[in-house]
C-alpha cells in the first residue's frame, strides 16, 4: 500500500520557514520527509546511530516494540511460526505473499536443484586455521560464490538471473554452514540429501556421519530449527539489514552484499547474544552454579554484571518471539531428554527472572535469544556456531531488503556528518616542524 501524505512540517531555519511533507504508513508510524532538506535549506540532521532516522520506506516487516508486535508482509509472527515452514516464510518474504501448493512445490525444488557447492570450495576450508570462527569462514564463503558465478557481477542483467542468483544462495547456504560445522570437528562433508525438506537436509548434513546410513533427524528438532529460522527471518531495519541495503545500493553483487550482512551480524552487539547467554551460564556453572548469587549482582547498580539474554532494545514490553520459542525449549528440553549442568542452570535463571519483582518491574523478561541459545546447545551445536545459524535464518530477510532497495532503484547510501576536526593549517616541512 502507499504511504499518505497526511499534512506537512513547518521548520523554521534562520528566520525562514519551510515546509516538508509528514509521511504515514500504513500501520500509523509518522516521519518527517527530510529528503530535500540540504538542497532547500543548506542543513542536514544530526542523528548518531540513526535511531530516529527513517532510511527508507519498506512493505517487508512491521516491528512495534512498545507492543511486542513482528509482522511480516502483514502476517503475524505467532501464525508463521505455528503454522509456516521457514521456506514458506523465505517464499513471503521475498515474493510478497504466502505460496500456493503448487507454487512452493516449485520453489522447493528450485532450491533443491541448487544445493550442491562447488567441489573447490572444500579447498577454501584447508586454507582456515585450525578454530577460526564460523563467521569469518561464513564471510569468505560467501563472498567466494562470486568468484564461482561471475554474471552476477552485473547489476543490469534480467530479472530471471537473478532470481537465480537468490535461489543458489538461498539454496547453498545451509551447506556451507554444514561444512564450517564438518570441518570445525576434521569430519568428512556430508553431501545434501534432496529428498529431505530444506531444514532436515541442512540437519542431515550436520550431524550426520558418513557411515550412518540410518540417521533420522528428530521431528521434534526439525520443528524447534524451523521455528528458530522463522524467528530470525527478518527484523526489520537493524544494523546488519541497513548494511545490506546500503552495500547493496552500490550495485554491488549479491554474494558480497549478504557477506557484508553477516559481518555486521558478527559483532556482539548485534547477533552474538545467544553465545553471550551460554557464555554467561558457563560462567555461572564455572563459579558454583549459584544462580541466586548472580541474580544479586544483575541487580545491584554498582555491579558491572548484566544478564545476558534478558529485555530487549526494541522491545519495551516483550519480545512476541520468546512466547513462541520458550514452548518449543521446553518441548526440546523434554525429548532429547538432556542433563546438562548448564542447561539447569538457565532453567533456575529463568524462573528467577519471571518471578523477581526488580526484573517484573523492569520488563527485563527472557527474549528470544536466550531461549535460542538453549535450544542450539540442547540440540548439539557449539556455542561459536551460534551467530552463523542467526544468519541462516536471517538470509531471506537480507536478501528481501536488498531487492526491495533495488527494485526501487533506490539511489546509492551516503549519509552526511558533521565536521569537528582542525581548521585550515598551514604545512610546515618535516625538518621544520617543532
Amino acid at each position: 500500500m502507499p504511504d499518505i501524505k497526511a499534512q506537512n512540517c513547518t521548520i523554521t531555519l534562520d528566520g525562514n520557514n519551510y515546509e516538508f511533507p509528514v509521511i504515514i504508513g500504513t500501520e500509523g508510524e509518522k516521519a518527517i520527509d527530510i529528503s530535500k532538506l540540504r538542497d532547500t535549506t543548506g542543513y542536514v540532521t544530526l542523528d548518531i546511530g540513526y535511531k530516529n532516522t527513517g532510511a527508507t520506506k519498506s512493505a517487508i516487516t512491521f516491528l512495534d516494540g512498545e507492543l511486542g508486535i513482528l509482522r511480516h508482509r502483514g502476517y503475524s509472527i505467532e501464525d508463521l511460526a505455528e503454522k509456516a515452514n521457514f521456506l514458506e516464510v523465505a517464499y513471503l518474504l521475498l515474493r510478497g505473499e504466502l505460496p500456493n501448493k503448487e507454487q512452493f512445490e516449485d520453489f522447493d525444488n528450485s532450491v533443491r536443484h541448487h544445493t550442491l557447492v562447488n567441489e573447490d570450495l572444500q579447498n577454501i576450508f584447508k586454507t582456515f586455521p585450525t578454530g577460526s570462527h564460523p563467521m569469518g569462514q561464513l564471510i569468505a564463503m560467501i563472498s567466494s560464490l562470486s568468484a564461482y558465478y561471475p554474471k552476477a557481477l552485473d547489476p543490469n542483467r534480467s530479472a530471471e538471473a537473478k532470481s537465480r542468483t537468490v535461489l543458489r544462495l538461498l539454496a547453498k547456504m545451509p551447506t556451507i554452514c554444514a561444512m564450517i560445522y564438518k570441518k570445525r570437528l576434521g569430519h568428512p562433508v556430508v553431501y545434501p540429501s534432496n529428498n529431505l525438506d530444506y531444514v532436515s537436509n541442512f540437519l542431515n548434513m550436520t550431524f550426520k556421519h558418513v557411515s550412518d546410513s540410518d540417521y533420522q533427524p528428530d521431528p521434534v528438532v526439525v520443528d524447534a530449527m524451523n521455528k528458530l529460522l522463522i524467528l530470525h527471518a527478518d527484523h526489520e531495519q537493524n544494523c546488519s539489514a541497513s548494511t545490506v541495503r546500503l552495500v547493496g545500493s552500490s550495485q554491488a553483487n549479491l554474494y558480497a552484499t549478504i557477506a557484508a550482512g553477516v559481518a555486521a551480524l558478527w559483532g556482539p552487539l548485534h547477533g552474538g547474544a545467544n553465545q553471550e547467554v551460554l557464555e554467561m551460564l558457563e560462567l555461572i556453572k564455572a563459579d558454583g552454579g549459584n544462580v541466586q548469587k548472580w541474580v544479586d549482582k544483575a541487580k545491584d547498580k554498582n555491579d558491572s554484571f548484566r544478564l545476558m539474554g534478558f529485555g530487549h532494545r526494541v522491545y519495551k514490553n516483550f519480545d512476541p518471539r520468546a512466547k513462541i520459542i520458550k514452548k518449543t525449549c521446553d518441548d526440546v528440553l523434554n525429548k532429547l531428554g538432556i542433563n546438562d549442568p548448564v542447561l539447569e542452570i538457565a532453567k533456575k535463571l529463568e524462573e528467577a527472572a519471571l518471578t523477581d519483582s526488580y526484573f517484573v518491574e523492569r520488563k527485563l523478561y527472557p527474549n528470544v535469544d536466550f531461549y535460542s541459545g538453549i535450544i542450539y546447545r540442547a540440540i548439539g551445536f557449539p556455542t561459536e556456531m551460534f551467530t552463523a545459524l542467526f544468519a541462516l535464518g536471517r538470509l531471506p530477510g537480507w536478501i528481501a531488503q536488498w531487492q526491495e532497495m533495488a527494485e526501487e532503484k533506490q539511489p546509492i547510501g551516503r549519509p552526511r556528518q558533521i565536521y569537528t576536526g582542525q581548521m585550515p593549517r598551514t604545512f610546515i616541512p618535516r625538518g621544520e616542524r617543532k
